[in-house]
């Protein structure tokens, strides 16, 4: 079994998703169970899925669950380029989110291949 939290792509994705909760907050309320509820799932999703991952026996499973992490994180990259388009968030506020979930997505993608190349 593995430690989730000794994985930076862990704590960066748990620092996002502290990120975009604050960031939805001045969200309209018309949208607390639309596309404030599916961006909190989706950037959720990403730590939680790692760590998931980390508590499974097999590299194979750890892959998998890394694998579903970075498709929740292009979904949060796309409810938030909606939120921009939206102008529910700035364009400076999507930059900067949108810089951490590039950079996850590229740990996530760098630690899949170094698992799966045990297996």
């Amino acid at each position: 079994m593995r430690d989730y939290k000794k994985y930076n792509v862990w704590e960066q994705s748990h620092k996002l998703t502290l990120d975009v909760y604050k960031v939805t907050k001045k969200f309209p309320k018309e949208e607390v169970y639309g596309l404030t509820s599916q961006l909190r799932r989706a950037v959720l999703s990403v730590p939680t899925n790692i760590s998931e991952g980390a508590g499974r026996h097999s590299d194979k499973e750890f892959a998998n669950f890394l694998n579903i992490a970075s498709g929740s994180a292009t979904e949060s990259n796309y409810l938030l380029e909606v939120s921009k388009d939206l102008n529910y968030i700035t364009k400076e506020e999507f930059e900067k989110l949108d810089t951490v979930l590039i950079s996850i997505r590229k740990m996530l993608n760098s630690l899949q291949s170094k698992i799966r190349s045990n297996f």
